[in-house]
């Protein structure tokens, strides 16, 4: 019940943050600098999302072609 408190909180902070503070009279207007971030933040994500991907395609290959020789070896014995 706590924790679910505290994150309400953090979530109104964050809203009274991004908030324009000359259109509804209230809020830091921090809205433009969250989307300066999201825009110079989504291209890193992308690219970290990328690699990571790109490895677990290498390490399933890498699975597969191990199954195949145990089978391979298995069918021999």
């Amino acid at each position: 019940m706590k924790a679910m408190i505290i994150g309400l909180l953090i979530i109104a902070a964050a809203i009274f943050a991004i908030l324009p503070a000359d259109v509804i009279g209230f809020g830091l207007g921090w809205g433009n600098d969250v989307l300066t971030f999201l825009r110079g933040g989504i291209p890193v994500v992308a690219i970290l999302s990328g690699f990571i991907a790109v490895f677990i395609g290498v390490a399933d290959i890498k699975d597969r072609a191990e199954a195949r020789r145990e089978e391979k070896s298995d069918l021999l014995n």
